[in-house]
């Protein structure tokens, strides 16, 4: 396939991800006018961010007056998890990419683009990649911006309800692989547990909210990883690879 043909390819891939963006953007834009952030500061969060956890947890600690540093730890430690994907689709790419063009792709990537972009295994191209991206990219500021604009129309007890689409967007999420591994359900038990204790435990609940979600994520983490380790095993050649863990 030419360059274009490759381009065309991931943009048809990419439909059904761009209408999820659209939707989860939506809910994203209600919630900043919600908390009454300019028009321009959710947009330009949403054009440079791209991580649904991130924006919500950001514009979260935003509310509560969380520090510049907390804010920071918080979303790098929710977002640490792109820079293994990146890693990851790295290793798969077999053609020569120029370090300006592998840096632009590492600006879309996310969960459901590294995916799609998976499946595509050693064949995957710039061309194909950037398929990929451009429709959930204008999808995810196209919600952003219908959810701010109609955030206005909405009365206020709807725009408060909307907040919950995030949450049940994250129970979707954790749930399918926590039926399939006990170290992912491990992890989010444990986050869950240690976020209560954090927050009910005198003298804890003291310690600022974005501290509280890196202390949480980085223990529950350490928790599943020290219990379920992922084994290796010597290949033919004396390498050492990962074993695929097994599901439950």
């Amino acid at each position: 396939m030419n360059t274009k043909e490759n381009y065309l390819l991931g943009l048809k891939k990419a439909i059904p991800v761009a209408i999820a963006y659209l939707a989860v953007s939506f809910t994203f834009g209600l919630a900043a006018r919600r908390i009454d952030l300019p028009l321009w500061f959710a947009s330009l969060l949403s054009a440079t961010n791209l991580t649904s956890a991130g924006q919500f947890t950001g514009i979260e600690l935003l509310r509560l007056g969380a520090g510049y540093l907390e804010l920071s730890l918080a979303v790098f430690v929710i977002n640490l998890r792109y820079a293994l994907m990146s890693f990851s689709l790295s290793q798969q790419v077999t053609i020569r990419i120029k370090p300006a063009t592998r840096f632009a792709m590492s600006l879309f990537l996310t969960d459901e683009v590294f995916a799609l972009a998976s499946e595509k295994g050693s064949a995957i191209t710039p061309a194909y990649y950037f398929g990929l991206s451009t429709l959930p990219y204008i999808g995810w500021q196209l919600g952003t911006l219908a959810g701010y604009l109609l955030g206005g129309v909405f009365p206020t007890s709807v725009i408060a309800a909307a907040g919950i689409a995030i949450y049940c967007m994250y129970i979707a999420i954790f749930l399918p692989p926590m039926k399939k591994h006990k170290g992912i359900a491990l992890a989010v038990l444990a986050g869950a547990a240690i976020s209560c204790g954090l927050y009910y435990i005198p003298y804890l609940n003291k310690i600022p909210m974005g501290f509280r979600v890196i202390l949480a994520a980085i223990a529950a983490t350490s928790i599943a990883a020290a219990i379920f380790p992922r084994k290796t095993e010597e290949t033919e050649d004396g390498d050492v690879a990962l074993k695929k863990e097994e599901s439950e």
